[in-house]
């Protein structure tokens, strides 16, 4: 048996297992709380009907037991009768009125419980030649318990009372004749089992069966006798033990001589039926709440299984349109997944969270009818208290500065890539540097990038990297996520221009609410070209379009990605390093880079017959420079720098790459290198 308490802990699954043992079809169609209460009505009628059996078992068990008792007894005075009802025809009469008079009396001796009882048989055996005299006597005798009755028949008592009441019983039999509507049904039972007995021991004898020979019934002795016919089925109601009531429902199985038999025994088999019924249901109502009591320590220990402080969430807050909003996973590149965690509107306004914020948390599964993990409680915003959080200013709001703090490329000794070392000392990059790689194709611009994250990597661990791929190969996105130690999030050709746009959007976004907390991060953004190109397909059409088929207000947004790298007073950065495609043979191409040919603080140009010769990495170094490199450089490398770059200027790109590229491989660090410079 289970309580509402225990089926609402279960599973849906769980419950329709129970369902189905407790024989609930359509179990697949009901919601949870309709099949709690559809097993908890089951249940009760299971407990009802199991009640109800084996009261009927104790019942029968009972009545027998009764009924071996009154055999004893009563077999020597139904013999007697039986043998005076053969000697005597003419006394079968008065037998039938003997049962009559009987059985008015006996309710008033069970609650006086008189000794006068025994005169009972002696007073009708004299009316039996006089029918008025029986009338009279019969409120007079008053027999007590049948039982005792039987035994001391033989043995007559005088009545101390003799005939000198003979009105006032005449004005009480209405009373009487009231009364004696309940015990009827008590006399008939006692004996009814006794095939010999069953004949003397009929309450009534209909009309129809009255002997014709003698006519003497008196006519108040009828109307007695139809009221009381009228009137029996009520009588089952107010008896007053269970045991008369009960008794009555084996009688049809061994006496049904007289149709009056039939329909008494049926409206008692009827009527107390609903009463019988009701009683285990309350008792299986009370079974249900009673055990919860002493099954309270069993709920106590499931509470280990609840995952409502166990399980924590991260993503990247996307907010919706109606205020609410889901953390994005990057598993799915910030997109709608499975793995989305529902944010409510309140928790987001509490807390001033926006979208991009990174939000780490208590999360709790989702119940019946939920879809998605609702986030519980917030630990973490951007790494950081959600008290700091609340108090920030906006990204738009900071204070920008030119980059004072290098990236160090380099850790020393023969293990740096030459990449690395050649962007570290022609093309320092900073912390918020705006860097643009100018590259045409299949110049390496993916593997010089590649190197240049995993050297950031490797010497500022604390800094939160992003390498956005956006229009690429699907091979190259595997790779750069298994060789960078980077976060990877990628779209590539194959998606539709939508998607580029919403996943690019979602990085930036992430990336200043990051710089506001005070965290230095990177974005590798390959290629900045084919995300203008997306821009440019999503955008509306303005009717302003530039050559090559771009449209005016298109490059926009591109610009504002490109254009949020910056250094920030207070601390914090964002620094982004995005390719842009040149001699590609597309004019609008060379439309967006020249729109973003000057946004930049640092410029890095790769060169087609460079790694024609297979020379790597193919970078023009007399192209290539950063602005304010004297506050990322110290005085000593400034000043070597100058000499060099007047020694390379007169070079073309090939024999300046070769000279610098012999004579890195011969030292081990770059500051070794500009100390062989002298010489």
């Amino acid at each position: 048996m289970y309580n509402i308490i225990q089926l609402n802990d279960k599973n849906l699954s769980e419950l329709q297992s129970i369902a189905q043992e407790l024989g609930i079809k359509k179990t697949d169609s009901l919601k949870k709380e309709e099949l709690v209460y559809k097993i908890l009505d089951e249940q009760a009628i299971a407990g009802a009907t199991k009640k109800v059996a084996a009261e009927k078992l104790k019942e029968e068990r009972k009545v027998d037991r009764q009924q071996k008792r009154t055999r004893v007894t009563v077999k020597k005075e139904s013999t007697d009768k039986v043998f005076t009802a053969n000697k005597n025809g003419d006394l079968t009469k008065a037998k039938a009125e003997t049962t009559v008079a009987a059985a008015k009396v006996q309710p008033v001796a069970e609650a006086t419980k008189a000794p006068v009882a025994e005169k009972a048989p002696e007073a009708v055996v004299t009316t039996a030649s006089a029918p008025e005299k029986a009338e009279d006597a019969t409120p007079k005798r008053k027999p007590g318990r049948p039982r005792k009755t039987k035994t001391e028949e033989k043995a007559p008592i005088p009545a101390p009372m003799p005939v000198a009441k003979k009105e006032e019983p005449k004005k009480a039999e209405p009373e009487l004749n009231f009364e004696t509507e309940t015990p009827k049904v008590v006399k008939k039972v006692v004996i009814e089992d006794s095939p010999i007995l069953s004949e003397p021991e009929d309450d009534f004898i209909p009309i129809e069966d009255l002997p014709t020979e003698k006519i003497e019934l008196p006519s108040e002795l009828l109307g007695k006798f139809e009221a009381t016919k009228a009137e029996t089925p009520i009588a089952p109601v107010a008896e007053p033990t269970p045991a008369t009531a009960q008794r009555p429902r084996l009688r049809p199985r061994d006496n049904n001589n007289t149709p009056y038999n039939n329909n008494n025994n049926n409206n008692r088999n009827n009527n107390p039926r609903p009463v019988q019924q009701q009683r285990p249901a309350q008792q299986n109502a009370g079974d249900n709440y009673a055990p919860v009591q002493e099954r309270r320590p069993v709920i106590e220990r499931e509470k280990v299984y609840e995952f409502d402080d166990i399980l924590t969430g991260t993503g990247v807050l996307e907010i919706m349109q109606d205020g609410y909003g889901f953390l994005r996973s990057s598993d799915y590149n910030y997109l709608s997944s499975p793995d989305d965690i529902y944010v409510s509107q309140s928790q987001i306004k509490l807390f001033g969270l926006k979208t991009g914020d990174v939000v780490e948390g208590v999360i709790r599964p989702p119940k019946e009818g939920e879809k998605y993990f609702p986030l519980v409680k917030v630990g973490k915003i951007n790494g950081r208290d959600p008290a700091f959080v609340r108090d920030r200013v906006p990204f738009e709001h900071l204070t920008p500065l030119f980059p004072d703090e290098k990236f160090r490329l380099c850790k020393g000794g023969y293990s740096d890539s030459m990449s690395a070392r050649v962007v570290d000392l022609f093309a320092p990059i900073g912390k918020g540097q705006r860097a643009l790689i100018v590259a045409q194709p299949k110049t390496g611009k993916t593997i010089l990038m590649k190197d240049i994250a995993n050297a950031i990597a490797a010497n500022h661990p604390e800094v939160y990297m992003i390498m956005l791929l956006i229009d690429e190969r699907p091979e190259e996105v595997t790779d750069m996520a298994r060789t960078v130690n980077a976060e990877v999030i990628a779209s590539t050709f194959d998606e539709p221009a939508e998607r580029h746009v919403k996943i690019a959007g979602i990085v930036l976004e992430k990336a200043k609410r990051l710089v506001e907390c005070g965290h230095d991060v990177v974005i590798f953004l390959d290629s900045i070209t084919r995300l203008a190109r997306a821009y440019n397909t999503v955008s509306p059409a303005s009717g302003k379009v530039l050559s090559g088929g771009v449209d005016a207000n298109a490059l926009h947004k591109p610009k504002r990605f490109f254009g949020a790298a910056r250094n920030i007073e207070n601390g914090g950065s964002l620094t982004i390093l995005a390719t842009a495609l040149i001699d590609t043979g597309s004019k609008m191409d060379e439309v967006i880079f020249e729109e973003f040919k000057g946004t930049g603080n640092m410029e890095l140009q790769l060169d087609r017959n460079l790694s024609n010769k297979r020379i790597f990495p193919a970078v023009n170094i007399v192209a290539s420079s950063t602005r304010r490199d004297d506050l990322l450089q110290d005085k000593q490398t400034l000043d070597r720098m100058w000499i060099l770059r007047k020694y390379l200027a007169d070079m073309n790109p090939i024999e300046a790459m070769d000279f610098v590229k012999d004579r890195m491989e011969k030292t081990k660090d770059n500051d070794e290198f500009l100390m062989s410079m002298n010489s």
